[in-house]
């Protein structure tokens, strides 16, 4: 129980920083935001308004403790741009980018599991080989490339799936799920190499353990030693892996997004940093932050479930 109470302190501590650190960065930034907004021909009087509205007519701290109580209290401020709450904007765009991390996710796992399984048993043979060089291809693939690829194979050649677009889950899941396939392969072939990579590698440290010449010692079939104990060893660096990705996703894929014309995080922040929406930027590097904070605080908990030995801790 110590080990849950240190890592949530260490979570509270960090959402802290970043808190600090977000605030800091926009204030320390050279220029006027409202003037850097209005533009350099904006009168005095529009400017002055501005700041007022944005706040930061404000003596420091007293901007940073509004600021930080409308965070706390879950406003973060209202668009310049779209004249809307930013949670609200955030929310609106939040279930396309958490369908796309949560089944470019499932892609992955169901690929490079079974893969990274078969790299490791036939490290020696020619099916092992194989399985490395895809893995390599796949990390040296960019994204948009992959994207592009995938839109004029399966949706302008075969006609599967859409080529862009998204269906919301409450009109049609099965349209939603088809308009959101392309994108998370696209996204997955390029996480599938990694896990397959560190899968392998972890495997072949753990089989070379006495742990698994023991258990065949004993009489265990080959199936009970690698999915019974040696798999599981060997997924607690791939959880991390994992974690990173999905909170690498769950962020917002900018350029999956941008190709597959999904209405997703990505395209929101790159929209608002092109329109010098400062309110709106600030709170989508915020969530980012929060987000990558949130999944390792998610993975240091499952680690308790991989590892006996972190529950005594």
């Amino acid at each position: 129980m110590a080990y849950v109470w240190r890592r949530a302190f260490t979570f509270v501590l960090t959402v802290l920083l970043v808190l600090m650190m977000t605030f800091a960065v926009f204030r320390i930034i050279p220029g006027n935001p409202a003037l850097t907004i209005l533009g350099m021909e904006a009168d005095e009087a529009q400017v002055a308004a501005l700041e007022a509205k944005l706040g930061i007519d404000r003596p420091l701290g007293e901007q940073f403790a509004r600021w930080l109580g409308g965070v706390v209290s879950g406003d973060f401020g209202e668009s310049l741009k779209f004249s809307r709450p930013v949670g609200e904007l955030i929310l609106d765009r939040l279930p396309v980018t958490a369908s796309l991390a949560v089944l470019s996710m499932a892609i992955t796992v169901v690929i490079a599991v079974p893969l990274g399984i078969a790299a490791a048993k036939s490290q020696r043979r020619a099916s092992g080989w194989w399985i490395s060089l895809l893995s390599q291809l796949g990390l040296a693939v960019p994204s948009f490339w992959l994207g592009i690829l995938l839109v004029l194979l399966f949706a302008l050649t075969f006609r599967w799936f859409p080529a862009g677009g998204y269906v919301r889950w409450s009109e049609s899941p099965l349209e939603a799920l088809r308009s959101l396939f392309l994108p998370a392969l696209a996204v997955a072939i390029p996480q599938v190499a990694v896990v397959v990579r560190y899968l392998r590698t972890t495997m072949l440290e753990q089989l070379k353990q006495d742990y698994v010449r023991t258990g065949y010692s004993k009489g265990l079939r080959e199936r009970a030693v690698l999915y019974k104990h040696v798999l599981k060893n060997a997924l607690i660096p791939v959880v991390t892996v994992m974690g990173m990705i999905f909170a690498d996703v769950l962020g917002g894929s900018l350029v999956v997004e941008q190709v597959f014309a999904l209405p997703g995080l990505g395209r929101l922040l790159v929209s608002s940093i092109g329109a010098r929406d400062f309110p709106l930027v600030q709170g989508m590097i915020l969530f980012t932050a929060v987000t990558v904070i949130a999944t390792n605080f998610a993975v240091d908990m499952l680690y308790r479930v991989l590892d006996p030995r972190i529950r005594l801790k």
